[in-house]
């Protein structure tokens, strides 16, 4: 094999894999939120799971991504180690699908296909252009994302595809090198073939890389099943690196969850190589056949696909039982338990950041209960404004510092999040969240503000008038009104919810104005001092605030979800006013009348 040939592999090689990268990642990119949706529904059913880990590995093209993104869900503590253990058996023999379709470059070879002329048109040679050609009119032509990562993966599948043509192409002159024969022999000893698969997987970081470069080979006609079976085993076992390099930064069931996939792997491959030797022993040993001479035929592309899927169905038919055993088997080698850390911010795990998609539903889940967690010293607050009590400041100051922590975490994960590849749709969501933070954590900060404002009426003694206080309390029951509904508008992602926020905080500017003018009515009146005022205007001010930001955040919320991309709201929300001009009037008529204020004055 002179130094053309090698560079010719090396560059089939690049093709094989730059093809399975770019449509792994258009694949993810395309199913979205379906497999957000997949990964959501896990429950504690190891059918379900196993399944689950089959559909999704299907689906990206990758057993690695597929376990990757387990160990992440594990860490993050939104996956329990028995539910990750099950998936793991069904991304096993999902990365099986590679295989079969890296086989189909070795149909226009086949000499029973060849001798037909019609089933020509079966072969990659004919079909594999079309999808080239398809996919690439996709990406130039077509406007719509989901058409783009259509045309993605077939041009990632035909790259792919066309890399696995090269590197069969060069090793065809292998097939009479009597050195390349010589070679080959060393690997009739099975450990030999399992240490050199697996360290050509490890190197590559890809099963199905390595598993179409052995089909590839196998095209020379030099190696047999003997030879294939201990090399496509080892390979199962090479594939556990990836999980194991992006375990190293795991906490302890992160890392459990990496050791049961390759002791899943390793067990599987000692067991069921043994028992080949062995029963292909004894019945040599019975005279019944000889299965060590059998396996001595030449094995080709769809052989080594078929060995690599018979091996992961028995892997799995002999682990399944003892899913339980492996997990304590998990436990007793890495040992311990973590810290407990904050539920919620933890399930930012960067691991997740490759699938786009899980990710941001992550940052969904930690936004919704960073809203409740802002809203509820709010509540605190108001109620701290009638009757003061230091404790209960406290837990407001508190949970203020908490919603910031949150709002650091999230924006610093859905800023590295919006670097990566995603739907249009995705995207959008993402820049919707990152606005809708930064509202909610301004929201407990005039919390925070109402708390200092309570404290000044208690040190100073500020006793407001009954007029005062009842106007104050229907304010009180605004915020409160409108403040809940966002929440519920943005967890829910209820538009009904959403649309009715803007009328609601129209009316609390009405009362922030009329709640002044009857103040300064009072002082007039020598009913309340210019002391009353200042205290007063701070809490308004406040609450008018909060308003405010609920309205950003619904505003975001229906702009987003109409497909608009500029986040102009000031004048977007005065467009929703004309566009929504009945509904907006009877809403706005309906608080009107419920928070109106009944001056004694």
């Amino acid at each position: 094999m002179g130094l053309f040939e090698i560079l010719e592999l090396v560059c089939g090689l690049a093709l094989f894999l730059y093809g399975m990268d770019v449509m792994g990642n258009a694949l993810k990119k395309s199913a979205g939120r379906k497999l957000k949706t997949i990964l959501g529904n896990l429950t504690s059913s190891k059918l379900k799971g196993f399944l689950l880990g089959l559909g999704v590995t299907a689906i990206i093209q990758s057993s690695s991504a597929t376990t990757v993104m387990v160990v992440g869900f594990v860490n993050s503590g939104t996956m329990l180690l028995s539910q990750a253990i099950s998936v793991i058996l069904g991304a096993n023999l999902g990365t099986a699908v590679t295989a079969w379709l890296t086989a189909l470059n070795s149909l226009g070879n086949t000499e029973a296909l060849s001798a037909i002329a019609f089933l020509d048109y079966l072969t990659p040679d004919f079909w594999m252009p079309i999808l080239a050609i398809i996919g690439i009119a996709f990406i130039m032509f077509s406007k719509r994302d989901r058409q783009k990562d259509v045309g993605t993966i077939l041009v990632g599948f035909a790259v792919l595809m066309v890399g696995m043509s090269t590197m069969s192409g060069a090793v065809t002159g292998l097939k009479n090198d009597p050195e390349f024969a010589r070679i080959l022999t060393i690997f009739s000893n099975p450990i030999i073939g399992v240490i050199v698969g697996a360290v050509l997987t490890a190197i590559v970081q890809s099963s199905s890389a390595s598993i179409g470069i052995l089909q590839a080979l196998s095209v020379t006609g030099g190696i047999s099943f003997g030879m294939a079976i201990p090399i496509v085993l080892g390979q199962n076992i090479g594939t556990c690196v990836t999980a194991m390099l992006s375990a190293l930064g795991a906490n302890k069931n992160g890392k459990r969850t990496a050791v049961a996939h390759l002791f899943f792997n390793v067990i599987g491959v000692v067991f069921w190589l043994s028992m080949y030797y062995l029963v292909g022993w004894i019945l040599n040993l019975v005279g019944v056949f000889d299965l060590f001479k059998l396996a001595e035929a030449t094995i080709d592309p769809f052989g080594i696909a078929i060995v690599h899927t018979v091996f992961k169905i028995l892997a799995i038919a002999l682990m399944w039982p003892f899913t339980k055993l492996l997990e304590k088997l998990a436990c007793a080698i890495v040992k311990g338990d973590d810290k407990k850390g904050d539920e919620y911010t933890s399930m930012l795990d960067e691991r997740l950041l490759d699938t786009p998609s899980v990710a941001l539903d992550r940052c969904r889940v930690v936004a919704a209960h960073m809203a409740e967690l802002s809203i509820k010293p709010l509540e605190n607050a108001i109620t701290l404004l009638e009757e003061y009590d230091p404790k209960a400041a406290q837990a407001i100051r508190d949970a203020e510092d908490k919603v910031d922590i949150y709002e650091d975490a999230l924006g610093s994960y859905l800023v590295k999040l919006a670097s990566r590849s995603m739907s249009e749709e995705d995207s959008a969501e993402i820049t919707k969240l990152l606005h809708m933070i930064g509202d909610l954590e301004r929201i407990s900060d005039h919390s925070v503000n109402l708390v200092e404002s309570a404290e000044e009426i208690k040190d100073k003694n500020i006793s407001f008038s009954e007029q005062a206080v009842r106007e104050l309390k229907t304010m009180y029951s605004a915020l409160e009104e409108i403040s809940e509904m966002t929440v519920r508008a943005f967890v829910d992602n209820d538009m009904d919810c959403a649309l009715s926020v803007e009328p609601l905080e129209e009316v609390v500017d009405d009362l922030k104005d009329q709640i002044r003018i009857n103040h300064v009515i009072r002082v007039q009146k020598s009913q309340c001092t210019i002391e009353h005022g200042f205290i007063l205007s701070d809490i308004l001010t406040n609450l008018e605030r909060v308003s405010d930001h609920c309205s950003n955040i619904a505003g975001c919320l229906i702009e987003i979800s109409r497909h608009h991309e500029a986040l102009d709201l000031h004048n977007y929300l005065h467009e929703l006013k004309e566009a929504e001009g009945t509904h907006f009037n009877e809403q706005y008529k309906k608080y009107s009348e419920k928070y109106s204020i009944k001056s004694d004055i």
